[in-house]
């Protein structure tokens, strides 16, 4: 069929379209080739250190965890050493150890995976001829931002950290957190939980705790208050005494508990009718209250087997009782004593008529 006027013919291009011959075509492969030529060598570069910078990054992270996983482990294994002996129950709490290693390689684990990470993360952007200090100011500026926003979140993270690390408290340990005190029940980084003497629990607030009495570490004092007549012999009473502080030094498990000789100090108060003789003794940490029940009991056998008589505490002084006023007995003054007052002729009787006047 013959083609009209003005058809194009299939091996023709549209009406506007450049046409591309091949010269043009082969100049253009060329350039590109020799660009990516030009540019292949500083590719390889910059691929090759960023793979060399994450290879080592990880490597260094697997590394550093890996040799904070084996030292709370050894730790972990140390207090299990000494568990269920006499040194262990003295000195070691296994829990206490055991959640304080666990909590300070958790924060050691973290802040080194942070550390590597971040720094390989700008060492790939550096690679990339990315300028940081734009990036680096929006960071510190976003961290103050956040810092002042989040300070109390702050402020208890790093309490937290501090604690655990200079093992200020642990658990199983009595403290007195000003804000509550109680039994340590849980260390955390942000909360400290503790259970007081009725069952509560108490969470605390790292941040909010400013001062830490803790009860149960060192050594505790057991300190007894004898209060007996003033008539006593205090030699006798100061034998007997004695002789219960050594009984019980030989007794179990009383000779564990106790860490040096129950003394008697002296007295502390001397009354008309009584006198306050004070024993002490130092014992672990935590049974000083054991201790004093124990010798209490002890000290009243003792004292009753003796004939020594314990009293009470002050006695109420009697008050005595005021004279009587001689004038509380008499009657008030009235008008009516008086024969002669005229309230007295007014209620007077009236004496009967004459008899020549009743006819």
């Amino acid at each position: 069929m013959p083609r009209s006027a003005g058809t194009p013919s299939p091996s023709e291009p549209p009406s506007g379209t450049p046409v591309v011959t091949l010269d043009e075509a082969a100049e253009r492969a060329g350039n590109a080739a020799g660009w990516v030529e030009e540019n292949w060598s500083t590719w390889l570069n910059t691929g090759l250190r960023i793979l060399l910078i994450l290879v080592v990054a990880l490597v260094l992270r697997m590394l550093v965890r890996r040799a904070l996983t084996k030292l709370i482990e050894r730790m972990n294994r140390s207090a299990q050493a000494v568990e269920g002996t006499t040194l262990g129950g003295l000195l070691v709490n296994a829990e206490r150890r055991r959640q304080r290693s666990e909590a300070i390689g958790s924060v050691l684990r973290s802040i080194s995976s942070f550390l590597i990470l971040g720094t390989a993360g700008l060492m790939i952007l550096g690679a990339f001829k990315i300028n940081l200090a734009p990036l680096l100011a929006s960071a510190g500026v976003a961290g103050v931002a956040i810092g002042f926003g989040a300070r109390n979140l702050v402020t208890d993270f790093l309490s937290g950290v501090f604690m655990i690390m200079e093992d200020q408290y642990g658990v199983g340990d009595t403290v007195d957190a000003g804000v509550a005190t109680g039994e340590v029940v849980e260390v955390g980084l942000r909360v400290t939980k503790l259970r007081g003497d009725d069952g509560e629990v108490w969470y605390v607030r790292n941040g909010e705790i400013k001062r830490i009495g803790n009860l149960s570490q060192g050594w505790a004092t057991a300190t007894v208050d004898v209060t007996v007549r003033p008539t006593e012999d205090m030699d006798r009473v100061r034998s007997v005494i004695g002789g219960v502080a050594e009984e019980l030094a030989k007794a179990e498990p009383w000779n564990e508990q106790l860490w040096g000789p129950v003394e008697t100090l002296g007295l502390t108060e001397v009354l008309l009718d009584s006198m306050t003789i004070r024993v002490a003794g130092r014992t672990m940490p935590g049974k000083a209250l054991s201790v004093e029940r124990e010798l209490r009991w002890r000290i009243k056998r003792a004292f009753d087997a003796a004939g020594i008589r314990i009293v009470g505490g002050i006695p109420v002084p009697e008050t005595e009782s005021a004279a009587a006023d001689p004038s509380a007995s008499m009657a008030a003054p009235s008008a009516l004593a008086s024969p002669t007052s005229p309230q007295s002729l007014a209620t007077a009787p009236i004496p009967p008529a004459p008899p020549n006047l009743q006819k």
